[in-house]
C-alpha cells in the first residue's frame, strides 16, 4: 500500500508541473553534528537502551526534496512506544518540528497498526546491527524486558534523521497516511484518499500539500 500512496502523491504533483527532486540523498557531514547534538543522540540511544556509543547514519535519502525543504512519508513502523520515547529529548524542545504532537498522538493511537505490520522478524529483530546495539529483541510481540531491538533501531534512526536534516538547513516535513482531509463533505484519511484519487481528491490533495510545504501556487511552476 505505501508504494501505491507515494506514487499517486508523486503523480499529482508532476501532473501540476512542480518541479520536486524525487528519492534525494543527503550526504551527511559529520562535522556539523556539535557537542549538543552528540549529547542529544547519546540520550536518544541510551533512552532506548542503545549499548556503547551512538552511531550515526552517514547518508539520508527523503522522498521528496522541494527547494530547503525535504520530505518523509511515515507508515505504520513510525508509530510505536519507541519512536514516542524519542520525542522526550531535549531535542524537540530546541528545534521546533511542526510535526512532532501530531506524531506524538499518532504514536500513542495507532501501535497496534505497526504491530499489524512490523511483528515479522525481519522488521521486530531488524538487521544485525539493531542486535548489536539495542541488545537481543525477545519473542516477537512480547514488549516486557528488552522488547523489539527492529524497532528501536528505526525510532532512533528517526531521530537522527530529524537532527541531521536541521543541521545541515533543511526543513522536515514528516507525512504519515493517518492525516485526514475534508472532501466531500466528510473528512476521509489520506492513504484512503491516495489509493484511486478522482480529479476532485486530486486537487484537495495538491492543496493541502501546498499549503503543508508553504509554496506560493503563483510560483509553484518555477521551483
Amino acid at each position: 500500500m505505501s508504494s501505491i500512496f507515494v506514487e499517486n502523491l508523486f503523480s499529482i504533483l508532476r501532473e501540476e508541473l512542480i518541479a520536486v527532486e524525487e528519492n534525494f540523498t543527503l550526504e551527511v557531514n559529520p562535522d556539523f553534528l556539535d557537542e549538543k547534538g552528540k549529547n542529544w543522540l547519546q540520550e536518544i540511544f541510551e533512552e532506548l537502551s542503545g549499548q556503547g556509543s551512538f552511531p550515526q547514519l552517514e547518508k539520508v535519502k527523503f522522498d521528496l526534496k522541494i527547494n530547503r525543504t525535504v520530505v518523509l512519508f511515515d507508515f505504520e513502523l513510525n508509530f510505536n512506544r519507541y519512536r514516542l520515547k524519542t520525542f522526550r529529548s531535549g531535542l524537540y524542545e530546541n528545534f521546533q518540528f511542526p510535526f512532532v504532537e501530531s506524531h506524538k498522538r499518532l504514536c500513542r493511537t495507532y501501535e497496534k497498526e505497526c504491530m499489524k505490520a512490523g511483528l515479522q522478524a525481519r522488521y521486530w529483530n531488524g538487521p544485525p546491527v539493531a542486535t548489536q546495539w539495542f541488545g537481543d529483541s525477545e519473542e516477537i510481540g512480547d514488549f516486557s524486558g528488552n522488547g523489539s531491538s527492529g524497532w528501536k533501531l528505526r525510532a532512533y534512526n528517526d531521530s537522527q534523521i530529524d537532527l541531521l536534516s536541521r543541521i545541515h538547513g533543511f526543513k522536515l516535513i514528516r507525512i504519515s497516511p493517518y492525516e485526514t482531509l475534508m472532501t466531500g463533505g466528510a473528512l476521509r484519511r489520506l492513504d484512503q484518499l491516495l489509493m484511486n484519487p478522482k480529479e476532485e481528491q486530486q486537487k484537495v490533495v495538491l492543496n493541502w500539500l501546498i499549503r503543508k510545504l508553504e509554496i506560493d501556487s503563483e510560483k509553484k511552476n518555477q521551483l
